[in-house]
């Protein structure tokens, strides 16, 4: 098995077909949506192929360290991942095509209208540990 991990942008990726921002959805839309990815994720983990998933607030801030003795640092000229990441899912599959397969069934999500996102997906395996740092 290989872990996966699927990254759900905001912006960064090439436009969806469906190319309306969830913020100009009907609620009734949201509802469909959410509902979707929510059996989605009960089927993956009816197939034991389920990790984790989240969808990510929209506040965020970067931190890095300082110095010793002094506070961290916040923010940057960077684009920050709460204008980027949407959510993610992880997933543990028997091979990268399986990856991708549920990849493309998860782009098929419904937005506006009702209709399939057709949204680009980030599909990102999970570093294996080197055999010297087990």
């Amino acid at each position: 098995m290989a872990k996966y991990l699927l990254i759900k942008h905001y912006r960064g990726a090439p436009a969806p077909v469906n190319d309306v921002p969830m913020d100009q959805w009907t609620p009734e839309e949201v509802s469909a949506h959410m509902r979707y990815m929510r059996r989605f994720a009960e089927r993956l983990e009816e197939t034991g192929e389920f990790v984790d998933g989240q969808a990510l607030a929209p506040e965020g801030t970067f931190v890095r360290y300082d110095g010793e003795g002094r506070p961290p640092v916040t923010s940057g000229p960077f684009p920050e991942t709460k204008d980027l990441v949407a959510g993610w899912m992880a997933i543990d599959v028997a091979s990268h095509e399986r990856a991708v397969e549920l990849a493309g069934e998860l782009s098929a999500a419904p937005g506006a209208g009702g209709e399939p996102i057709h949204e680009w997906l980030e599909l990102r395996p999970f570093m294996t540990p080197r055999p010297d740092t087990e």
